[in-house]
């Protein structure tokens, strides 16, 4: 099984944190427990307890840290088993520490005052483990919630492509049904006609294969396309159809998605409705 990395893990990079985050709570532990040597201004005992916060802070960092990955690998969606089980590691880690270090502690402070009380430790080591857990929960959160959104619009925008892809697709074998149908009648009426009928239905359907993997079209295309669908529908529903279409001379520069004026104009003619169309 291959380990995850803590950034894999919990979606950041901590580097920077712990880099910044160790000094700032070596010191800030150091003005707690030792504050009368700071007020007496032994700074000399400081700066010697000072080296030991500073290792007081990586083993509760690192152990916190390692701990957290493995919670957030377990439990990756219960905040609240997370943080139940890293405060029982904090506190048997809180023993195992002070235990640990306290004969150095002790050797250090012989000559330089008294060794701070139990529970003045742990208070202060459990707030400042208690802030470093819920930065990273924190930032663990922002990030997923940036995923969810980022994966939300996604799936919308995959989701309209899917349903334009779908009307795009519909142009195909009803309108070339109605096509035929209507090339059928102008074939022994009016053959010059049902030539056109045929170059321009050609046309249609080469823009559609031309242009259904494209994102996005320059408007003076889709315009000739559409100038190519009316004549086809006109020859369908005849003078029973009537289009007009405003300043289409004017600025074609810009860019449009595929086939949605002739979808604009299928949904119109479907329903019975009024299409006044105006390009800008």
């Amino acid at each position: 099984m291959v380990k995850k990395s803590f950034k894999e893990v919990s979606g950041f990079n901590d580097r920077w944190i712990m880099l910044l985050g160790l000094p700032l709570a070596s010191i800030m532990i150091t003005l707690i427990l030792f504050n009368k040597q700071y007020e007496q201004g032994n700074w000399r005992s400081l700066l010697v307890c000072l080296p030991i916060s500073f290792l007081y802070s990586i083993v509760f960092w690192a152990s916190l840290r390692w701990t957290y990955k493995c919670f957030k690998i377990r439990y990756p969606h219960d905040i609240n088993t997370r943080l139940f089980g890293l405060a029982i590691v904090f506190v048997g880690l809180f023993f195992v520490v002070d235990i640990t270090l306290d004969n150095l502690l002790r050797l250090v402070l012989t000559n330089t005052g008294n060794k701070p009380s139990e529970v003045l430790e742990f208070v202060t080591s459990f707030i400042m483990c208690a802030l470093v857990v819920m930065i990273y929960e924190a930032l663990s959160f922002h990030i997923q919630l940036q995923r969810a959104v980022t994966e939300k619009t996604e799936l919308e925008r995959q989701n309209v492509e899917s349903q334009l892809e779908g009307l795009r697709n519909q142009v195909n074998p009803h309108f070339l049904f109605n096509s035929l149908n209507t090339l059928t009648y102008l074939i022994p009426e009016d053959p010059d006609k049902a030539v056109r009928f045929v170059q321009q239905l050609s046309k249609v359907y080469r823009y559609v294969l031309e242009s259904r993997e494209a994102k996005m079209i320059p408007l003076k295309d889709e315009l000739e396309f559409l100038q190519a669908y009316i004549f086809l529908l006109k020859e369908r529903f005849g003078e029973n159809l009537q289009i007009k279409l405003h300043d289409l001379n004017g600025a074609t520069d810009g860019a449009i998605v595929p086939l949605t004026l002739q979808m604009l104009f299928e949904n119109a003619i479907k329903h019975g409705t009024t299409c006044n169309a105006k390009t800008r």
